[in-house]
């Protein structure tokens, strides 16, 4: 697997799929990134040679934030909009959808599973937490 930017990228891939792998660069950045460094993007990963892997990790660290800079620069972002007391940032506090969207239902993904608050069916289960009826000996 080739290393760029401290990333295993996928060799069986294109190249300009590879690029997609590392945090920050979506396919089109990837084009502008493979066009700029002057590669080919039909190529597979494992074709590309050390030469053209060095230019294309410096162009992306010249040009671009990407992985752990990247990763920081959001967390600061939020740590910010929690600080001010901002409504997005109370949000993010309670892990709730930020954007706008609705939580009565839905909303998975932010809330995490269900926390099912139901009703004891069973009489016998009745029964057993509330101590009803007369036990037979």
């Amino acid at each position: 697997m080739p290393r760029i930017v401290g990333v295993d990228i996928p060799k069986e891939k294109t190249i300009e799929i590879s690029l997609t792998y590392i945090y920050g660069i979506s396919r089109s950045l990837s084009q502008k990134i493979l066009q700029e460094a002057r590669v080919d993007p039909r190529k597979k990963a494992r074709d590309i040679t050390d030469e053209e892997a060095s230019h294309l990790a410096s162009v992306i660290q010249t040009g671009y934030k990407v992985e752990g800079d990247l990763r920081r620069e959001t967390q600061l972002n939020i740590r910010r909009l929690q600080d001010t007391g901002s409504y997005r940032g109370t949000r993010h506090r309670k892990g709730l959808p930020v954007r706008g969207q609705r939580t009565r239902t839905n909303a998975r993904i932010r809330k995490g599973p269900r926390k099912t608050v139901g009703v004891l069916k069973k009489k016998e289960d009745r029964k057993e937490k509330y101590g009803g009826g007369k036990e037979k000996e």
